[in-house]
């Protein structure tokens, strides 16, 4: 089953999800407007099966990633993630195993009253407040504000797989790690979406 929305992407259908989906229409072919419309649908169905349990967290995972310390102090944080423009990022040891993540969300999170993770919540109360409410965190570390354990995915996991955790747990994107957890790289539901339309 397809778990994420690609309806704009094209699938680029092998030989064999066609002749699969043929094997499923009964009796003689002959090729109408509705025939080849069942068809097409049938040979889609297995062209996205087929992708969700071939493409693999490595073939699609972006290496090249930043990642932060646990002990990075935050105002250190929220720069790089600024220059970089992304959303997320992993919190890792010195041997580069990840034991944490920092989104925009928990910033937020630590800014408001503790009962949004929304920027308008944020605004609200920065606005109910005298001074600028960034202030209260600017000396904590990583470590302080990182979600932990972190939602993680091994380099060798489906898409399928991948997919469902992402929907699972709300979340944009994952690190992908080996078997001793040390970081390899991050992959979102763009890559995901975009992979459908790269592979064949």
């Amino acid at each position: 089953m397809n778990n994420l929305p690609i309806e704009s992407c094209p699938v680029n259908l092998s030989d064999e999800d066609i002749l699969e989906a043929m094997k499923e229409i009964r009796g003689y072919i002959d090729i109408t407007t509705g025939d080849f419309k069942e068809i097409y649908g049938l040979a889609f169905r297995h062209a996205l099966k087929r992708l969700n349990q071939s493409i693999r967290a490595k073939d699609v995972m972006s290496k090249d990633f930043i990642s932060v310390g646990k002990d990075m102090d935050l105002k250190d944080v929220a720069d790089l993630m600024n220059r970089h423009d992304i959303s997320g990022v992993p919190v890792v040891e010195k041997d580069n195993t990840v034991v944490g993540f920092i989104s925009e969300k928990d910033f937020l999170f630590q800014l408001g009253d503790q009962r949004t993770r929304s920027f308008m919540g944020v605004i609200a109360h920065c606005l109910k407040s005298t001074g600028c409410i960034a202030l209260s965190i600017k000396d904590r570390k990583a470590k302080d504000i990182m979600i932990t354990p972190v939602t993680t995915v091994r380099e060798d996991a489906v898409m399928s797989e991948i997919a469902l955790l992402l929907t699972e747990k709300n979340i944009r994107q994952l690190p992908v790690v080996d078997s001793s957890c040390v970081l390899k790289g991050i992959i979102s539901r763009v890559d995901l979406v975009q992979s459908y339309c790269s592979f064949e």
